[in-house]
């Protein structure tokens, strides 16, 4: 296994299923061996499937993430995984908090790998509209290229 990528949002419903799901498609489209999960600061959406609309636009785009199940980070998890990457800022400080003393994961903003999209947040579609998710998937697939780019090393 080459490494490991954990992303996180708030509710494990929207963004961070999405950014998995973006990855998942870019490292086997690369041929990387990479292990890949997504997980939420908050507890209230545990067990939940992603919601319908990130569903839809994943399956529009040739992933199928209606097996994923939301869940909340937990300390073992930075110890786990290399890199820990959150979709926004506010769940880029929980995480900053919540790390435990010897957590070995790198943590960033997803588009902090983006060239001139670094401190951006990924937009949350939750409360918008269809093409609101469309806009979020637009920016978790650049940001899972140029990060797919960083992991897989110079060559890819």
């Amino acid at each position: 296994m080459g490494c490991s990528v954990l992303f996180v949002c708030l509710g494990n419903i929207c963004r961070s299923p999405l950014a998995e799901a973006a990855l998942r498609a870019e490292a086997k489209r690369l041929g990387l061996e990479v292990e890949i999960d997504s997980a939420g600061t908050g507890d209230w959406h545990i067990g939940h499937p992603p919601d319908h609309r990130a569903a839809a636009v994943a399956l529009r785009n040739g992933v199928d993430i209606s097996g994923l199940r939301a869940r909340q980070v937990t300390p073992k998890d930075f110890r786990r995984f290399d890199h820990i990457v959150a979709l926004d800022g506010q769940n880029l400080v929980d995480l900053q908090r919540m790390r435990p003393a010897d957590g070995k994961a790198e943590l960033s903003l997803l588009l902090d790998h983006v060239e001139g999209k670094e401190g951006q947040a990924v937009a949350d579609p939750y409360y918008g509209e269809a093409e609101h998710f469309d806009q979020t998937w637009s920016e978790v697939v650049d940001g899972a290229k140029s990060l797919a780019r960083k992991i897989g090393g110079p060559s890819r």
